[in-house]
């Protein structure tokens, strides 16, 4: 890719252009070389870059990191053009981070108690009514409702500002896949003299989340996964958790309630599970109608009999909600009396009259999105969206305007990503992990940088293609 007459070839003979109106991570605008980044680019060249892509992936595919359903299960991609976070920056974010996660914990614990937040008017009422992922069997619970694991979205804007897109607070994935490929990157740039924080302290603290969940009070709980097997397309990150976190994998089939207690068959023997890190892809217990899944056959009796703490707790999905994700902001105030540090992307409640007429009048400048789905589904950025396709949408809207909710449109930044052995740009969002421990709420030291798989695309996920990148964050 030939670089602009204006902008001058980074070093070693490889070229760059980033995209106009972003935020680009390793270039100036005028194509200067940002300071962080200038020992890793004198480290890389065209030839280089492509051995060093083809190392990785043939590491990365014997280690068996792979994603995706069983069908179409393929190796993990990683970029080999690390994403880097400065100490100073990055103590930034885990305060506003913490700030949020304990706001966020603090709503889930009001809304299964008193609902103070509801009587004080900072969140409709009608939203709770509506969400999907209440779990009315939590108020008789005497343990707290609390999202362990938050894997937030972070997006840096055009002005190089960061705020948040999503929370994630049911089951966030990629904790595993965030610094896979750390080892190779490591030596390959060992003459770069940076000197990113050791990610392995990520799985003491989510070790340290699940035995502080222990519902007896003791701290040393039998534990277990619980995953839905190899037909999960996390199914590597789950084996990799399980052998880190020294406990054992189980599925449903597993499981049975005995006398208020939960017994899971483990290498052919029973054992009683005190604590349950759920990865499965089962995110309620009841149903419509007082009617209790599958899963929640086997689990209501020990959790209602206070024997069973399930990380994270089933119910957090309400503050999940994208609605909900609209008054973060007015959360921090109310929980915490204090300005939030890190805000949300500019986001529109459409069950709010005023906000849906806004929205409906300025649909081509806006992202919509529905309240309830995952992994980037049915998200319409106006800016890229045919008009008729916005008519077929704002009639929807009117029709159900409290299914969706609507953000400003920000500009993801861009980062170079290695195609065919040169640099081309792709957009990027960050998730950072944010571990509850008892009262106390810690940053994970190391985050999943995401990139989306062509050029010009905005929507990050891995179920949609997007690849990922080391993130590495500096010891100072």
């Amino acid at each position: 890719m030939a670089a602009p007459a204006d902008r001058p070839e980074p070093t070693n003979g490889l070229s760059y252009s980033g995209d106009p109106g972003t935020f680009d991570e390793v270039f100036t605008p005028g194509g200067e070389v940002r300071p962080l980044y200038a020992g890793l680019l004198a480290e890389m060249d065209a030839g280089r870059l492509r051995e060093i892509q083809a190392g990785m992936q043939e590491e990365l595919a014997e280690r068996g990191v792979e994603f995706g359903p069983p069908h179409s299960r393929a190796p993990f991609g990683v970029d080999a053009f690390p994403r880097i976070f400065p100490a100073d920056l990055w103590a930034d974010l885990e305060l506003g981070l913490i700030q949020r996660v304990k706001a966020l914990n603090a709503f889930l614990d009001d809304i299964y108690s008193g609902r103070r937040v509801i009587r004080a008017g900072v969140v409709p009422a009608r939203i709770l009514d509506e969400a999907m992922h209440y779990e009315p069997l939590m108020e008789k619970v005497d343990l707290p409702v609390v999202a362990q694991v938050a894997g937030p979205d972070l997006v840096r804007g055009a002005d190089g500002g960061f705020s948040v897109l999503e929370d994630n607070l049911r089951t966030p994935s990629g904790l595993a896949y965030a610094s896979v490929g750390r080892k190779v990157l490591e030596k390959a740039y060992e003459g770069a003299g940076l000197h990113p924080r050791p990610y392995e302290s990520t799985f003491d603290l989510l070790g340290q989340a699940i035995r502080a969940a222990d519902p007896s009070g003791r701290g040393d709980p039998s534990a277990a996964l619980l995953t839905d097997g190899p037909i999960s397309s996390a199914w590597f990150e789950h084996q990799e958790l399980g052998r880190r976190l020294g406990i054992p994998l189980v599925s449903p089939g597993d499981l049975h309630p005995s006398g208020g207690v939960l017994m899971a068959d483990v290498d052919g023997a029973q054992r009683e599970v005190q604590v349950l890190y759920n990865r499965s892809s089962t995110e309620r217990l009841t149903l419509p109608g007082d009617r209790v899944t599958p899963v929640g056959e086997l689990l209501v009796e020990p959790i209602l009999a206070g024997n069973l703490a399930v990380v994270n707790s089933f119910g957090t999905g309400v503050a999940d909600d994208k609605a909900v994700h609209c008054y973060v902001d007015e959360l921090i105030g109310f929980y915490l009396d204090e300005e939030p540090l890190l805000t949300n992307a500019k986001s529109y409640d459409l069950g709010n009259a005023e906000h849906r007429e806004m929205v409906l009048g300025r649909l081509d400048e806006l992202v919509v999105k529905p309240r309830w789905t995952f992994g980037g589904q049915d998200i319409v950025i106006g800016p890229r969206t045919p008009p008729e396709q916005l008519e077929k949408l704002a009639a929807t809207i009117r029709r159900s305007p409290e299914r969706f909710i609507a953000q400003e449109m920000v500009m993801l930044s861009t980062h170079p990503t290695i195609f065919g052995g040169e640099l081309s740009p792709r957009h990027i969002d960050l998730r950072p992990y944010v571990m509850t421990i008892g009262d106390e709420v810690k940053v994970a030291p190391e985050a999943l940088t995401r990139y989306a798989r062509n050029a010009g695309e905005m929507i990050v996920s891995s179920a949609r293609g997007g690849g990922a990148k080391d993130t590495w964050i500096l010891e100072s």
